[in-house]
């Protein structure tokens, strides 16, 4: 790769890894709570968790799991992984 390229080339070929597929976000069901005399009454509702509300400990676990992915899949090679893939036993 040249230097000063605008857009490197891809490691990975694309559509191919989970990555690629449509992102679900996880939804948390938030339990109600009575009122009390410092703090209102809060209603039972979901709620989309994102990086940026998730607790710390969720968010450590998070960041972990996509380094992870990200390692496995930069050091295979597609016909590597397409060999994995397609086992239909594992």
């Amino acid at each position: 790769m040249a230097a000063g390229l605008r857009d490197p080339p891809q490691m990975l070929a694309t559509g191919r890894y989970p990555q690629c597929g449509p992102y679900k976000p996880t939804t948390v069901l938030v339990q109600a709570v009575a009122a009390t005399d410092d703090s209102p009454a809060i209603s039972e509702h979901t709620t989309v968790e994102t990086p940026m509300n998730m607790s710390p400990a969720n968010k450590a676990h998070f960041e972990a799991e996509k380094e992870a992915i990200h390692l496995i899949l930069t050091g295979i090679g597609d016909k590597i992984y397409s060999t994995v893939d397609a086992c239909q036993t594992a």
